[in-house]
């Protein structure tokens, strides 16, 4: 699993787990993207809002992530849209950690999934990093969000969640020091637009570029790409 994290909320970390997923979902692949940030969960709600006509459904009527892991067995996938995972309605007595391990069990291991991590160093953050076997720092090029993301890249490193890369997000360009601040490589640039960036052409593009990198280093062998 990818653990998608960044410093602070805003940074982009959902619509990029989101516009990640279905840049994979385009290239034929099978993913997963799960709201690990259940104090402030919109995953959900971004993926009904921005549905484009695929096989996604409303956020009332998708499974949750406990849901997922108490369904048993291998989650059902659909290589025409990723499956969303909304965070629980009741989170208090569920325990992340172990629940976001079982997770990575229930996935196909030719899958792709990816966590919506919460922002910073939360204990929620710390249990979406441990049950994720890689990262993927996402930031805004401002310089508090930078050494923001700097602080979670050195937090993943230490949970054994070392970075993939950065994305950097709403950027025209980014600057070389960037990789070297961070300790990894820029992985994608995803240009600014609003209000809907998920429906702009440049975007998609922007996503699609990410998902052809990760799908030839990361996921080579382990993702299967129809």
């Amino acid at each position: 699993m990818i653990a998608v994290a960044g410093g602070k909320g805003g940074s982009g970390k959902t619509t990029t787990t989101l516009g990640l997923a279905r840049a994979l979902s385009r290239r034929g692949a099978r993913a997963v993207a799960a709201d690990a940030d259940w104090d402030l969960p919109n995953l959900a709600r971004l993926a009904s809002e921005t549905a484009d006509g695929t096989a996604e459904t409303g956020a009332r009527d998708r499974p949750t992530v406990v849901d997922a892991v108490l369904g048993g067995g291998s989650i059902p996938l659909d290589r025409r849209s990723p499956t969303v995972l909304a965070a629980p309605d009741d989170p208090d007595p569920v325990d992340p950690g172990p629940t976001f391990g079982s997770l990575g069990e229930a996935v196909p291991d030719d899958a792709a999934a990816l966590l919506d991590c919460p922002a910073g160093a939360s204990p929620d953050a710390a249990a979406a990093l441990r049950a994720a076997d890689r990262s993927l720092l996402v930031t805004p090029l401002r310089r508090a969000a930078l050494r923001d993301a700097a602080k979670t890249a050195a937090i993943a490193r230490r949970l054994d969640c070392p970075p993939l890369g950065v994305v950097a997000v709403r950027a025209s360009s980014v600057p070389d020091p960037v990789a070297d601040l961070l300790g990894c490589p820029v992985v994608g640039r995803i240009p600014a637009r609003a209000p809907a960036p998920l429906s702009d052409p440049a975007v998609r593009s922007a996503y699609d570029d990410l998902a052809r990198r990760l799908a030839r280093g990361y996921g080579a062998g382990r993702w299967r790409i129809a």
